[in-house]
């Protein structure tokens, strides 16, 4: 699985619902988590590997490996708090985020099975941001507009030199 960056449309679709969890989502779970590994992240929505379905995983430190599907947030706590966040989709750019510090969610695993799971701290906040991109939400969608265009420029330039310096590299034929 090809983690999608800034820029590409598919990041910024709505997902769909999964109309029945078969064995292929046990499939998809495993290749979501072995994406989200590789790219040393502790969550991948399914969208940002091209998959317009509802389905995230999360890998905490400290807790375990974790596949939603068609999740549902049913509450999150009033009390707020701001935390410095990134996404493999935004390679190597950093900001602070406000998030609530606690969330309930329902979700199915892979295998199909329903389970409600109340979270705070690094592991809500990580549920929180892998739900957005179920939405086509990025987190530099939840700062103030000036922050988001630092940050956007940045990675452009960036991803710029990467091209170029590519470009430049010879070819071995």
């Amino acid at each position: 699985m090809q983690i999608l960056t800034l820029g590409n449309e598919g990041l910024r679709q709505k997902a769909l619902p999964v109309k029945k969890i078969g064995s292929e989502y046990q499939k998809i779970a495993e290749e979501l988590l072995n994406a989200l590994h590789e790219g040393e992240g502790v969550g991948l929505a399914a969208p940002q590997v091209g998959l317009p379905e509802r389905i995230f995983a999360t890998h905490v430190q400290g807790d375990e490996p974790r596949i939603f599907i068609n999740p549902s947030i049913i509450e999150t706590s009033q009390e707020t708090w701001k935390y410095e966040e990134g996404c493999l989709s935004i390679p190597g750019m950093y900001t602070d985020v406000i998030r609530p510090k606690a969330v309930k969610i329902q979700a199915w695993n892979e295998k199909g099975r329903p389970f409600t799971l109340e979270a705070s701290g690094i592991l809500a906040r990580v549920i929180l941001h892998e739900y957005d991109h179920l939405d086509g939400i990025l987190f530099i969608d939840r700062v103030s507009e000036q922050k988001r265009d630092r940050i956007i420029a940045r990675f452009e330039k960036v991803e710029a030199k990467k091209r170029n310096k590519n470009a430049k590299s010879p070819s071995l034929q």
